[in-house]
């Protein structure tokens, strides 16, 4: 650990939403993608919400929605050591102790986690391929981030709910491919699905990713969103995707 709380070596430091959020990163581990920035500005968050995402990594998702909605508490759980100690000082880093915690837990067991019904918001960006699929990284920060090894989508979707509060709300994103297999777990773990929003690289292509919220114990009925064109050209962000990436609060936040 750096106690000056400078990078290390391996690490690099980068900024997010023009440079109001710092960010340590591993060199050759796992580094967070746009499905972060796109997942924080999807999720409805309200005034003084206590909010958990799991599966935090370096804190990147806890750090945009600690800076989006300043009147909130967010609360950070990962399980990799390494990953705990980077996102704790991140934290530091970007002065935001008194809001923002970094926990170590496991979603396969509920008893390493917070009190159980004490957050009205989960997000979570699970890992979005099983074990045996595509290639497995010899890094553990990205074999873990991407492949189902510490956690399967029905482990996250079981810990949300176990974290939610009465009518509690959990966000999570992933491939649009498996948007079946997310609407049916999340019904499965007593979270229904309540607004769908896809998301597609580029005007008439296929989507890519589905971003989803449920709410515990919540009526079957669900809003499908208009569609979130990721570019305008192979250089050009769309005006919205530009707008959170530069950290500017929708209408919904």
């Amino acid at each position: 650990m750096n106690s000056d709380n400078s990078p290390g070596l391996d690490e690099t430091l980068d900024t997010l939403f023009e440079r109001r959020i710092k960010l340590y990163q591993s060199r050759a581990g796992y580094r967070f993608s746009l499905d972060a920035v796109l997942l924080a500005h999807f999720v409805a968050i309200k005034a003084r919400n206590k909010i958990v995402d799991l599966g935090a990594g370096n804190g990147a998702i806890a750090l945009m929605l600690a800076v989006l909605h300043p009147a909130t508490r967010v609360c950070a759980v990962e399980i990799q050591p390494a990953m705990i100690e980077r996102a704790r000082r991140n934290v530091t880093l970007n002065g935001l102790q008194d809001r923002l915690s970094i926990l170590s837990g496991d979603v396969r067991a509920l008893a390493s986690l917070p009190d159980p019904g004490s957050f009205d918001v989960v997000v979570c960006n699970p890992p979005y391929r099983s074990p045996l699929s595509g290639r497995v990284s010899p890094n553990p920060e990205k074999r873990i981030a991407r492949h189902e090894f510490a956690g399967a989508l029905g482990h996250f979707l079981q810990a949300g709910n176990f974290l939610l509060a009465a009518r509690g709300r959990l966000a999570l994103v992933y491939p649009a491919l498996r948007s079946v297999d997310v609407l049916a777990s999340m019904r499965a773990a007593g979270i229904e699905p309540k607004r769908l929003r896809m998301v597609h690289s580029s005007f008439g292509s296929e989507a890519s990713l589905v971003l989803v919220e449920g709410a515990k114990a919540g009526k079957s009925e669900i809003a499908v969103e208009a569609p979130l064109i990721v570019y305008d050209n192979p250089q050009q962000y769309n005006a919205e995707v530009a707008a959170m990436l530069a950290g500017v609060v929708s209408a919904r936040g």
